[in-house]
């Protein structure tokens, strides 16, 4: 484009009629965009971070739709928290000891959201023991109704522990601490709002920090650790700063120029406060996976506002007005920067096509902050920059002696055939490799406790003494027994239960199993003087309801009132995939064998069950979400580009980027779950970038005569040296989550820290070796230029 000097020799008129519009009325631009920073900022403070269990849940799934059917007749297998009080210098049966359990329990029961009627613990008169007399049952709660403390009730109390048989399930096994089991409802009955994890979770805290010196309280369950995750997660302001500062040093160090250094940070902070705001205007909260996207706006932000900066630079570096360098800059860049953030928009919304309530936040909330980048990066930036311009001193170092450059002289020969070859198939074997590799990519979890925490954590540590010293798993897998109603009384109904109880227990990974049909054989039993020829079930209708309705009294969780609904309960040893694959197959194989239409075997319920449908549901939108992406990429680029040759070097850098991060989750012991699904979309989305602002260069001089050296070298100098800039930039602020307390943020910190940096190296590497072979100049003239008046000085 000519050089002009002066903008009173600038032809306003010229350029397309979004240029003119934009340009020539930049004052209006500079005020609505000010105006809508102010406002939308101004909601954006009062986002907040929530999180509800059913947002977790694959809601199409028909395991959770078979358990949210039910689960007014499932409490206890919900959502829940348990807390374990240790005595740290005795075992439970100490009066001081229940003092302070009682105070606990107290406390604890008036938290607001905790579903009262089914709170369990030595001090709830819902536990209770039964014993067979000659005279016929009897029973109690298990704590005395007149315990004063005193030795007489304390020895009451250890009897009665016994007779009720909850050792290993509410004492634990070594007579040192007992289990307060709190489940917890929906919505609140007051207001009808969801019950918020985090307050209550904040609640239990405060309890856990007054309970005393003679006391240790362990605390695991969803509320504990959504909220511990969004404690941890505050610590993302921490991070975003030294993101932003990162960001503007290594900037500022490349330009030299404070200027426009400010304002490609400032232009991304507004993006996120734009993104923030309209979000908390549109009703939808943060939650935990969602509270990264802001940095994922930001960072995206950053790279297209330094390609911006640069382009304007590099013009007045050649003596070219401000206004006129940001005019040809708009030009030379806006299609290759829309085509872009509309590759990052596709693969956010792509995430859409999960049905997991939580990662569809995360696409809403992305692709609202990528529609923002349109205008404040691609538009509100360049006007900015055609008022304030950049310093005239950094802008003719940034044109000084460009193909002398290191960098240039390294890159530059992959345009001929001996280089080309090499990294081509450098390229190849790394492929193959990453292909070998992921294919032990695993679903799921792969670690015991809750995998979002360190192991280290105060989670995970209590999760372990919890494990350690009860029988009873926390990980609970439960089958839905649904009949009309009263026939779970039935006696068929009541051998199939049991027999699918055997199922389960023979299988390996299940602890053990507890269902409404192995407590009535052991009450049909007690009924007959403890007869164990009378361990069974029996055919006599009265005997068997008379069994199954004693037992309800002390595990009313196990039946609901009506006797239609009763859950069979497998406890199992982790929740791995590998576990909950074998516990569902075997499921299944039972239910279509022996279910009928008045006796259904439903999956799924409790945590394990829950997280069983996860994991069905992320493994199925694993590959087609990734295929999705790419097949959104390939139309974006060949509308872009007009030839399937530009599309496949664009496109395989980033083909090889995913299968080499699927080898890296292998490596790392990373399985592909909630928190890591949405990483390799966003990859390509965000790597696109790179090589449609390369390729728009390289092409736009190869169209013209260049050669492809010439025209690589030349796109090297005008793009290439900012492309490598921000894939450093970006890489090494995100490193910096791999230190957080967060494991998911510190699994998606590496994730997203190999993705910038491959994307990076396949876009300066493999663009001109596979340009050598696809794009030599023969065939470049066939592909449509893609940059309107992109010509470049």
């Amino acid at each position: 484009m000519p050089v002009i000097r002066n903008r009173a020799d600038f032809e306003s008129a010229s350029g397309s009629r979004l240029e003119r519009l934009i340009f020539n009325h930049r004052v209006w631009i500079v005020a609505v965009c000010a105006l809508l920073t102010l406002v939308l900022g101004f909601f954006a403070t009062r986002s907040e971070i929530t999180a509800r269990y059913e947002r977790m849940m694959p809601q199409s799934s028909p395991f959770i739709r078979n358990y949210l059917d039910n689960v007014g007749s499932l409490r206890g297998l919900g959502n829940s928290v348990r807390i374990v009080v240790e005595n740290r210098n005795g075992n439970i049966y100490d009066a001081a000891y229940l003092k302070t359990l009682r105070d606990i329990n107290d406390r604890i029961y008036l938290i607001p959201g905790v579903d009262r009627s089914f709170v369990k613990s030595l001090w709830m008169p819902v536990v209770r023991w039964t014993e067979v007399t000659e005279e016929g049952f009897r029973g109690g709660p298990v704590m005395p109704d007149n315990f004063d403390g005193s030795a007489a009730s304390i020895a009451q109390l250890q009897t009665n522990v016994g007779r009720a048989g909850i050792t290993g399930s509410l004492v634990g096994n070594d007579l040192r601490s007992s289990m307060i089991f709190v489940p917890l409802l929906d919505r609140y009955a007051d207001t009808g709002r969801p019950v918020d994890a985090r307050a209550v979770r904040d609640a239990v805290e405060q309890v856990r920090q007054q309970a005393g010196n003679g006391v240790n309280v362990h605390v695991i369950g969803f509320a504990q650790l959504v909220g511990d995750l969004i404690h941890g997660l505050m610590q993302v302001a921490l991070y975003f700063a030294v993101a932003a500062a990162i960001a503007a040093v290594v900037i500022f160090g490349y330009s030299r120029c404070l200027r426009s250094t400010a304002l490609v940070i400032w232009c991304s902070l507004t993006a996120v406060l734009w993104q923030l705001g309209i979000v908390h205007l549109m009703g939808v909260d943060l939650d935990p996976y969602s509270m990264l996207v802001p940095f994922l706006i930001f960072a995206i932000g950053v790279s297209h506002g330094a390609q911006k900066m640069n382009g304007v630079m590099q013009d007045i570096g050649r003596g070219t007005d401000r206004y006129v360098a940001a005019r040809y800059t708009f030009r030379r860049l806006f299609l290759a920067g829309l085509t872009a953030l509309l590759a990052n928009a596709v693969g956010f919304a792509v995430l859409m096509l999960i049905d997991i309530p939580v990662i569809r936040g995360l696409a809403l909330s992305a692709s609202v902050g990528v529609a923002v980048l349109i205008f404040t990066n691609l538009v509100f930036l360049p006007v900015l920059l055609s008022y304030v311009g950049v310093n005239p001193a950094a802008a003719t170092r940034s044109l000084r002696a460009s193909d002398d450059h290191p960098f240039v002289r390294l890159l530059t020969p992959f345009t001929r055939r001996g280089p080309a070859t090499a990294a081509v198939l450098c390229a190849g074997l790394l492929t193959a490799g990453g292909l070998l590799i992921g294919q032990h990519l695993k679903i799921g979890d792969l670690d015991p406790g809750a995998p979002e925490l360190r192991p280290d954590s105060l989670y995970n540590r209590d999760n372990a003494y919890i494990t350690g010293h009860y029988s009873l798993s926390t990980d609970q897998f439960a089958v839905i027994t649904k009949t009309p109603a009263g026939q779970v009384n039935d006696y068929k109904t009541l051998i199939e239960m049991d027999n699918l109880e055997q199922t389960l227990r023979d299988l390996p990974g299940v602890q053990t199993t507890m269902s409404i049909s192995g407590v009535s054989r052991r009450n049909t039993a007690a009924g007959f003087e403890g007869d164990p020829r009378w361990m069974t079930i029996s055919r006599d209708p009265s005997v068997s309801t008379d069994a199954v309705n004693n037992a309800s009294v002390a595990n009313p969780e196990l039946v609901n009132n009506t006797r239609s609904v009763a859950p069979v309960v497998a406890y199992l040893s982790d929740h791995k995939a590998e576990t909950l694959k074998r516990v569902v197959s075997a499921v299944e194989t039972f239910a279509a064998q022996h279910g009928s239409p008045d006796r259904q075997f439903l999956l799924a319920a409790g945590s394990a069950g829950i997280e069983a449908a996860t994991n069905i549901a992320v493994e199925k939108a694993n590959h087609r979400m990734l295929l999705l992406v790419y097949a959104a990429v390939i139309v974006l680029c060949f509308i872009t580009f007009r030839s399937w040759r530009a599309v496949v070097v664009a496109v395989v850098p980033l083909v090889i980027t995913s299968i080499l991060c699927e080898a890296l989750m292998v490596v790392l012991g990373i399985g592909v779950k909630v928190a890591t699904l949405p990483v390799t979309a966003l990859g390509v989305g965000i790597g696109v970038d790179y090589a449609l602002y390369l390729l728009s260069v390289q092409l736009s001089l190869q169209r013209q005569g260049r050669s492809l050296a010439d025209a690589y070298r030349e796109a090297l100098n005008f793009t290439g040296k900012v492309i490598a800039l921000i894939g450093v930039t970006l890489a090494s602020a995100v490193v910096t989550w791999a230190w957080s307390p967060i494991k998911f943020q510190a699994d998606m910190g590496i994730l997203l820290t190999f993705m910038f940096l491959w994307n990076m190296v396949g876009a300066l590497v493999l663009i001109p070796a596979l340009s050598h072979f696809v794009l030599q100049p023969r065939k470049a003239a066939q592909v449509r230029q893609p940059i309107a008046n992109g010509d470049i000085a």
